[in-house]
């Protein structure tokens, strides 16, 4: 066996870290460049963060994160009716045929006039009307005025609209009881969207705003990304579907609906979800059928325990592991492969860890099979109303509630804590070691 300074390459070189290794050893003279204080000791600290990852077997969430996308692709893009590509993600970049309006209208109902000739008190004589709808070619000029609905074209030579309420009608003339500024209440032509102009940009989720857009541009569909099937399976003897009769030592199965629910937020509908005890022949079965589809996600079972049978039974159904164990506090035994086209994700039983590992690794996975481009949570600055601390070893996600740009932790922050995952709607993620002031400055994560 070779060995290198401090045994760093034997030990890169069986975990498969290399480069962190290497930092993690290297020889403490390159810290005597530093000043004492922060940086002497900010470099102490990731120093044994990485030493400790490399000793546990884990990898950091941004490695997990980074090979899992590594591994994702987009699937093969599709045509489908504007009705349907709510909350799908363009395939290709949409430009404007049309401007936006497509003609000079009115933006009120009223009448249009000559602004040059409508002065307060002068009296017009009213030679037509045109209603929303084809333009009747009305020519008006000074003196002269053209009845006017919202929509409508605008009469050649009409260089302004006065309201209804701002003239008093006699049979066929109007008395204008305002003065009127040329362009008052008239929408150019293009004035809102310019022909050629970007309306919808490849990755993008399509709104119904945008759908709105592509419908006023006459497109009938729009190209999107792929449709992703998925599965759920969770694991456990002590799980019992909701609705049925608990027994002593057993509990409702939650992870089910969990993981259906965040799958149908990210606009994929599981195909299969259902549960399986801690059987191994059962799990096998069950996780043949899952693998039919670009997703399964796999809830429990993923741990070291006598009972957490689902890394053998994924490796016996072919499937090739990538990734076991991540420094992710909630979720430290998450699961990542591939058997065939079939991605698959194990999770950790208690959910407020699936929730977390879903948000920070399923959901981007999801996303780019989707063709989105931006595969991250919204993130917003808010202030910290406690002081908060984590001194663990594992960057920590806080589960809390933001309102009115401030920031409060929620419940028991334990991973069963069901209840305060209920009433938060943002994460902040705190590393190893730190400590926050109430009143600090934070990022978070927001997810509803």
């Amino acid at each position: 066996m070779r060995r290198g300074e401090g045994g760093i390459r034997t030990l890169g070189s069986l975990l498969g870290y290399g480069a962190l290794a290497k930092r993690c050893f290297r020889p403490l003279s390159h810290l005597t460049k530093f000043n004492r204080g922060w940086e002497y000791r900010r470099e102490l600290s990731i120093a044994n963060f990485n030493c400790q990852l490399i000793k546990s077997g884990m990898i950091s969430e941004e490695e997990a994160r980074s090979r899992i996308l590594e591994k994702i692709s987009p699937l093969q893009e599709r045509a489908v009716p504007l009705a349907s590509a709510l909350d799908c993600f363009a395939a290709r970049d949409y430009l404007a045929r049309l401007p936006l309006p497509a003609f000079a209208n009115s933006a009120m109902d009223g009448y249009a006039v000559v602004a040059s000739s409508c002065k307060k008190g002068r009296r017009l004589h009213v030679i037509g009307e045109q209603p929303a709808g084809p333009d009747r070619n009305l020519r008006l000029g000074g003196g002269e005025a053209v009845r006017i609905f919202t929509g409508a074209p605008i009469p050649q030579g009409a260089d302004a609209i006065v309201m209804q309420e701002d003239v008093t009608r006699d049979g066929n003339d109007i008395s204008v009881n305002v003065d009127v500024e040329p362009g008052e209440f008239v929408r150019r032509r293009g004035c809102d969207l310019a022909e050629g102009q970007m309306i919808l940009a490849k990755g993008d989720r399509i709104s119904a705003a945008k759908l709105a857009v592509m419908a006023s541009q006459g497109f009938p569909d729009v190209i999107v990304g792929g449709k992703i099937t998925a599965a759920v399976i969770s694991t456990g003897d002590e799980l019992v579907k909701p609705g049925e009769e608990l027994q002593a030592g057993q509990i409702y199965d939650s992870n089910s609906v969990l993981l259906d629910a965040l799958l149908r937020r990210c606009g994929v509908s599981a195909t299969t979800v259902e549960h399986c005890r801690d059987d191994s022949q059962a799990l096998n079965a069950a996780i043949t059928r899952g693998i039919r589809n670009n997703v399964l996600i796999i809830s429990g079972g993923v741990s070291v325990g006598k009972h957490d049978l689902v890394k053998q039974s994924l490796v016996q159904s072919g499937a090739k592991i990538e990734i076991w164990r991540v420094a992710v506090k909630p979720g430290k035994p998450f699961l990542f492969g591939n058997a065939g086209e079939c991605f698959a994700f194990g999770l950790p039983g208690n959910p407020v860890s699936a929730f977390v590992t879903f948000l920070q690794f399923v959901r981007p996975a999801i996303l780019r099979m989707m063709g989105a481009t931006n595969l991250d949570l919204p993130e917003v600055p808010a202030t910290l109303t406690i002081d908060l601390t984590n001194d663990g070893d594992r960057p920590h996600y806080f589960r809390g509630r933001l309102e009115h740009g401030r920031f409060t932790p929620v419940g028991r922050q334990e991973s069963h804590a069901l209840f305060g995952l209920s009433r938060s709607n943002a994460l902040l993620r705190v590393p190893p070691n730190r400590s926050l002031k109430a009143g600090d400055i934070i990022a978070v994560q927001l997810w509803d």
